[in-house]
């Protein structure tokens, strides 16, 4: 028997000129609500690691020895769990606003490049 001859691998050469705004959009929203909630995750782990090594009573007997009438002690309220959780959340939803407003801006400016210079060029094989 003959072996069967291999074709030659076909080459694609394609050109991205255009950028739906809507699809940048949910998408976006969509990675940045995922990143969103990783964050808060993160956050709330490495506060249960930090309060696990006792580093926040550490830090609080360092602010009570230096400061004997107290006016630091509310630095000491900022590092409750709460608190903490409640900062890295208002943080997240304002980088998930922000990711999805800037990414869709820049899906329309690469739209109007488009129409300036040309688009982004891929070149695909298939083998």
């Amino acid at each position: 028997m003959s072996e069967p001859t291999k074709s030659a691998p076909r080459r694609y050469r394609m050109t991205v000129d255009h950028v739906d705004p809507m699809s940048v959009l949910r998408l976006s929203f969509l990675l940045s609500v995922a990143f969103g909630i990783a964050t808060i995750v993160a956050v709330a782990l490495m506060w249960g690691v930090l309060n696990g090594m006792h580093v926040f009573s550490g830090i609080e007997n360092i602010i009570g020895q230096v400061d004997a009438s107290g006016k630091m002690a509310a630095v000491a309220e900022y590092l409750q769990f709460s608190k903490v959780v409640s900062m890295a959340a208002i943080i997240s939803v304002i980088n998930v606003i922000l990711m999805t407003v800037i990414s869709t801006i820049c899906a329309l400016l690469y739209n109007v490049l488009v129409k300036l210079v040309g688009g982004i060029s891929v070149h695909l094989i298939d083998e």
